[in-house]
């Protein structure tokens, strides 16, 4: 009798446990190429904390854009808010307890916020877990002396150059053909 309680007891606590990051299969992800689905990495992965403004400069079938975002990124998560160069907002981003909100007066509904995380976590979460996320989906992860690489085979698709003594941050997709560069304090 004694045997058949611990049994239950055993069961209900392992049934009951609640568990922070959601299962792989259900968090966000991203096709980094058509093949290679990258699921968001959890908040905690982040190197260090961001809390500053920040100035973009983005470029995307040869048109540019420049805006101004307010970015406060550490352990609990992400939070981005966009105005153009003259204040106006121009959205809000929030990747929390793994979801992904986005919502923009000027942005298209069709534009996918998960991209704007992914990007953001090429850029400043902790290789050790991207490399780990990137060999996941079949590609690979390379620190550089100015940066990081994502490469499919032997061919970059993106390049990272992190240019801390000018705080500058350059992010280049050859594979989606857009970049953007991203100056604030990265210290």
């Amino acid at each position: 009798m004694n045997n058949k309680i611990t049994v239950i007891v055993l069961c209900l606590c392992c049934c009951s446990c609640a568990s922070k990051v959601p299962f792989k299969k259900d968090r966000p992800f991203i096709y980094l190429t058509n093949n290679s689905k990258f699921f968001l990495l959890p908040a905690e992965d982040i190197e260090n904390p961001i809390d500053n403004g920040q100035y973009i400069s983005a470029y995307w079938q040869g048109m540019a854009f420049f805006f101004l975002v307010s970015v406060k990124a550490d352990k609990a998560g992400i939070e981005m808010s966009l105005v153009n160069e003259m204040g106006a907002p121009m959205g809000e981003l929030s990747y929390r307890d793994g979801l992904v909100s986005f919502s923009s007066p000027v942005f298209p509904q069709s534009l996918k916020p998960e991209y704007i995380v992914a990007d953001f976590q090429l850029c400043f979460y902790r290789a050790s877990a991207l490399r780990q996320a990137l060999e996941d989906c079949g590609l690979s992860f390379e620190n550089t002396e100015n940066g990081r690489r994502i490469l499919r085979g032997e061919t970059p698709i993106i390049e990272i150059d992190i240019e801390k003594g000018k705080n500058t941050v350059r992010l280049v997709n050859h594979l989606r053909k857009y970049s953007y560069t991203m100056e604030g304090i990265f210290e």
